[in-house]
C-alpha cells in the first residue's frame, strides 16, 4: 500500500472522509475521463462477491442471464415519451464511426471524419428496456413464452454534471432485470418478488444494511414506469441512499415496441413488463453505512479478505518456526471457505502491517509471535474492536464465532442508529428543523397529501425528498390523518429524507 494518508474525521467533514477511506483502502481512484472513475482490485474485489451474490439469487428466482448491445438507435428512445424524456439530458450519443489525421500538431492532430456519419445515431445505453423489449417482440410468439425472466451484467453511461466514487458517476456497473408476463399481477409478483427476495435479502443478510421497503411516489418514479418500488438505507450522516429499484412497467414498453402474445383462448394480449437494477453504488452505501475515521469496515460476508495472519519474529529460527504454523493456520481457514491471507513481507513492521489491513476493513486479524507459539495461541484483533488470545486448536471455530458476531454486530449497530435517527409523525416546523441540522435529518414520517405541488415545494424548501410511502411493515402504528406540510388530508405515510 502507498504511503498512508490521514483520514479526515467524519464529524469534521463526511464527504471529505469518505474519499479518503476509498483512497486509503485503495477503493477506486478518479479517471482521465471526467465523472468516470477507475475501480481498483480491492474495490472490484468487493463488486466480484456482490456479484456473485446477487447472481446467485437472481437465479434462484428463475431468471437466466444474457447480454444485449451498448448502442441503441435514437430512434428507440423516441417510442416511449415518458422513458426519452426521463433520459434526454443524460445521454452519450454516437453520431460518426471514425477519425482522420489532419496532418497538424497536438490535439488538432487528429478530427472526425465528416465522411463517416452514422445514418442513424446511437444512444451509448443509459438503460436497456427499449432495445431488450425490440428484441422480446421477436421472441414472445405465445402464452407458452412466458413469463421470460431475463438479466444482464453491464456497464451503462448517463451524463452526470456532479459526481461522487462509487455513488454517482458517468460510467457506471451493474445488473438490469427485464421480464415479460402475461398479465399484471405476475409483473406485480416479479417487482415485489425482486424488492423483497433479492435486493432487501442481500442488503440485509450481505451488507448488514438494514433497508425500508416502498413505492416511489409518481414524480420520484421510474421514466415510463406504472410503480417504482425501492430499498432505502440511512447512512451515518442521516442522508438516505436509494440502494435498488424494482419497477412495474406496465405495458408502456410493450405498446411502444408490439411485444403482444397469443393467448390461449386465440386472442392477442400486450405482456406485461418489469425492469430492475443494482449498481456499484452498493459500494458507497457499505462505506458509508459501517466504516469508521480508521477507515474501512467491511462486513465479513463482503470482505475480499476475510483474516490476515501477521506473524512476528526476530530471528531466522522465529521465522522459520512461524512460516511453518502460519501456513498451516492459512491451510485451516481456507478449508473452513473463509478468505485469507499470510502476511510474510520483511519489509515492512507488524505495527505497519496492522495499519494497513485495518485500513482495507479485514475483519480480523491474527497476531501470532514466538511467545504465542510456546503458549499455543494467536491473538484475534477484532476491526470492529476487542482483542484477545485464542488456542491454536480451537482457531478455525473461534475465527468463525468472530466473523459470525462482526456480521451480526453490523447489522444491528446500523439498525440501531437509523431508528435513533427516525422522527415519527412529524409536524412542519419540526420537519424544518431536522432538514436544517448540520447531523442530517434522518428518515422523516409524516402524512403526505399526495399533490405533486405540495412535493415540490418541501424539496425546495427544504432539500428532501420522499423516499417511499413505506410497505405496512415499517409504517407508523397510527396512520397519519393529515399532511404534515399542508395541512390536507393525507393519502398516505410518506418518509422523507435528504439523499445522496
Amino acid at each position: 500500500m502507498a504511503q498512508a494518508q490521514k483520514i479526515t474525521p467524519r464529524a469534521k467533514d463526511f464527504s471529505e472522509w469518505y474519499g479518503d477511506v476509498i483512497m486509503q483502502a485503495q477503493l477506486a481512484d478518479y479517471s482521465p475521463v471526467r465523472g468516470c472513475m477507475v475501480i481498483r482490485p480491492h474495490g472490484y474485489a468487493i463488486w466480484e462477491l456482490m456479484q456473485r451474490a446477487l447472481d446467485d439469487l437472481i437465479k434462484a428466482t428463475g431468471h437466466k442471464n444474457a447480454y444485449f448491445p451498448l448502442f441503441i438507435p435514437m430512434s428507440f428512445l423516441a417510442k416511449e415519451a415518458e422513458h426519452v424524456e426521463g433520459f434526454a439530458k443524460e445521454v452519450a450519443v454516437v453520431t460518426h464511426t471514425r477519425l482522420r489525421a489532419t496532418g497538424k500538431q497536438g490535439k488538432d492532430a487528429i478530427a472526425v471524419d465528416p465522411t463517416s456519419a452514422l445514418e442513424e445515431p446511437l444512444v451509448v445505453r443509459p438503460t436497456s428496456e427499449t432495445i431488450i423489449y425490440a428484441m422480446f417482440a421477436k421472441w414472445i410468439q405465445s402464452y407458452r413464452d412466458l413469463p421470460l425472466l431475463l438479466n444482464q451484467w453491464a456497464n451503462v453511461v448517463r451524463w452526470e454534471l456532479r459526481t461522487r466514487l462509487f455513488l454517482r458517476t458517468t460510467e457506471f456497473l451493474w445488473q438490469e432485470g427485464h421480464t415479460a408476463h402475461a398479465d399484471e399481477a405476475g409483473a406485480e409478483r416479479e417487482a415485489r418478488t425482486i424488492l423483497q427476495s433479492v435486493y432487501r435479502k442481500f442488503a440485509e443478510e450481505w451488507m448488514a444494511m438494514p433497508v425500508i421497503t416502498g413505492v416511489k411516489t409518481e414524480s420520484e418514479k421510474f421514466a415510463g414506469a406504472l410503480r417504482t418500488y425501492a430499498i432505502e438505507a440511512l447512512m451515518q450522516d442521516n442522508k438516505a441512499l436509494q440502494a435498488g429499484t424494482s419497477h412495474n412497467l406496465g405495458q408502456n414498453f410493450a405498446k411502444a415496441f408490439t411485444v403482444q402474445y397469443q393467448t390461449a383462448a386465440g386472442g392477442l394480449e400486450y405482456v406485461w413488463n418489469t425492469s430492475w437494477g443494482v449498481t456499484t453504488r452498493l459500494i458507497g452505501g457499505l462505506i458509508m453505512t459501517h466504516s469508521d475515521d480508521n477507515g474501512l469496515v467491511a462486513p465479513p460476508k463482503l470482505a475480499p479478505v476475510q483474516v490476515a495472519i501477521v506473524p512476528i519474529w526476530k530471528t531466522d529460527d522465529e521465522r522459520n518456526q512461524l512460516l511453518v504454523v502460519g501456513n498451516q493456520i492459512k491451510a485451516d481457514l481456507e478449508k473452513a471457505g473463509l478468505r485469507v491471507e499470510f502476511d510474510v513481507r520483511e519489509n515492512m513492521k507488524p505495527g505497519a502491517k496492522y495499519f494497513e489491513w485495518e485500513a482495507l476493513g479485514v475483519p480480523v486479524r491474527l497476531e501470532i509471535g514466538p511467545r504465542d507459539l510456546a503458549a499455543g495461541q494467536a491473538v484475534l484483533a477484532r476491526r470492529t474492536g476487542g482483542k484477545g488470545p485464542v488456542p491454536l486448536q480451537d482457531l478455525t471455530a473461534a475465527v468463525t464465532k468472530a466473523l459470525d458476531e462482526i456480521q451480526a454486530g453490523l447489522w444491528n449497530a446500523a439498525r440501531e442508529r437509523r431508528e435513533k435517527n427516525s422522527t415519527r409523525g412529524v409536524t412542519k416546523t419540526q420537519f424544518i428543523e431536522l432538514m436544517q441540522l448540520a447531523s442530517g435529518g434522518g428518515f422523516a414520517y409524516g402524512g403526505f397529501c399526495g399533490n405533486p405541488s405540495c412535493e415540490a415545494e418541501i424539496k425546495e424548501q427544504t432539500g428532501a425528498t420522499v423516499r417511499v410511502l413505506p410497505d405496512p411493515e415499517f409504517r407508523s402504528k397510527e396512520a397519519p390523518r393529515n399532511c404534515m406540510w399542508c395541512g390536507a388530508p393525507s393519502i398516505a405515510e410518506a418518509v422523507w429524507a435528504q439523499a445522496y
